[in-house]
């Protein structure tokens, strides 16, 4: 449901529509914007003396009771991560971005669209990250629920994906709500096409198990 556009991509200017704390406070000049009270953060702002796992671009709160499952190739490149907590799991992607627009308004119209192409009925919503996209779709187990959340920082976007519980009813989110409002994205230097997803990697912690298996 997520791929780059062919040909050139179009973006949503600053103007268009009220930029995420992240982008807000990275545009502004001399420290201007006050801080965000909660993430995801970029590695600038965020706040330290917080424990969290190391994916390369994605830095993961530890969390007691959340469970991180990370589906790697055989080089240790990490294709998927997944946070779970009991009837509750949360998608995570990160994706370059311009430095100056955000990108989440035109990701949502197409991720809307798709569903829509395939019957799904996909509504938008607002919740405490700006406007959200919440569906039900159908699985090989039966009806589910799912949520799609953005936020637009500086260079990068984090797309969330709830399911189970958490989409249904984003106040049972728990802790995976905290886990994704104590997100760091690191973004590094290298000039990326807009949306390709930035790296991951396995942390040392998890390397020496077989990356090719999810842990």
């Amino acid at each position: 449901m997520f791929s780059r556009k062919r040909g050139a991509a179009k973006h949503v200017r600053a103007a268009d529509a009220p930029p995420s704390k992240a982008l807000a406070q990275s545009l502004a000049s001399d420290g201007d914007a006050p801080a965000p009270e909660f993430g995801p953060w970029d590695a600038e702002h965020a706040p330290g003396d917080v424990q969290r796992l190391d994916l390369g671009s994605l830095l993961i709160p530890a969390i007691e009771g959340v469970e991180v499952r990370v589906q790697a190739n055989p080089e240790g490149g990490v294709e998927q991560v997944v946070l779970v907590d009991g009837e509750s799991a949360l998608q995570l992607g990160v994706f370059a971005a311009p430095k100056t627009e955000g990108i989440w308004a035109e990701v949502r119209e197409e991720i809307s669209s798709a569903m829509i192409a395939d019957g799904v009925e996909a509504r938008e919503v607002t919740g405490r990250y700006g406007i959200e996209l919440v569906a039900r779709v159908t699985t090989p187990d039966g009806p589910a629920d799912v949520r799609f959340v953005g936020v637009d920082g500086p260079r990068w976007m984090v797309r969330a994906l709830f399911q189970g519980a958490a989409a249904a009813d984003p106040a049972r989110e728990g802790v995976l709500g905290v886990a994704l409002e104590g997100l760091v994205v690191v973004r590094d230097n290298e000039p990326r096409p807009v949306r390709e997803p930035l790296p991951l990697r396995l942390p040392a912690e998890m390397a020496e198990q077989n990356p090719a298996q999810q842990v």
